[in-house]
């Protein structure tokens, strides 16, 4: 099985603040998913959302991107907070990972595909706004040009889809 980390924490652990993930399920939040599901496990972050729109209980608004571009720093400027949903290739043994995001004036020579960290410092340089933020990544490992996603993909999506609907039961 694998494991998951949020915040330092380990999934399961008593240092996860539940309340923290109650407040962030609410009507003034962006939960955008960044990915495509014509290449495989790059859609984990769309099938994340359709999952969670799906549940009674989430009440936040959503977008979906294949990308994150300067145009979405004035998106976020109209929420209080944001959770960005995306598929990584990282540690082989975490299945997904929740994290707090922070500005970060990370450009790179292309505008065309921005971090969640800069995508926030610009919503907070050319708006003014600072949204509490996090980004949600679930681990992939198949990246080729095809739909569906790989048998471990949907495994590590079942896994960050049972962590958020207990975090956000009420």
């Amino acid at each position: 099985m694998s494991i998951a980390k949020v915040k330092g924490a380990t999934h399961g652990s008593e240092k996860i603040d539940r309340q923290k993930f109650l407040d962030i399920n609410q009507e003034d939040t962006l939960f955008i998913a960044i990915g495509n599901s014509a290449r495989s496990d790059d859609g984990l972050g769309w099938a994340f959302l359709d999952a969670i729109k799906e549940m009674k209980n989430f009440k936040g608004k959503t977008a979906y991107g294949y990308q994150l571009q300067v145009e979405d720093a004035e998106r976020l400027s109209n929420f209080p907070k944001v959770v960005f949903i995306d598929a990584y290739a990282g540690e082989d043994d975490i299945s997904f990972e929740w994290e707090k995001t922070e500005p970060v004036n990370d450009f790179t020579f292309t505008t065309h595909a921005l971090t969640p960290g800069a995508v926030l410092y610009l919503c907070q340089d050319l708006y003014e706004h600072h949204p509490q933020a996090y980004t949600l990544k679930i681990r992939g490992m198949d990246w080729e040009l095809k739909i569906g996603m790989s048998e471990y993909a949907i495994q590590n999506l079942n896994e960050a889809m049972t962590f958020f609907s207990q975090m956000i039961q009420e």
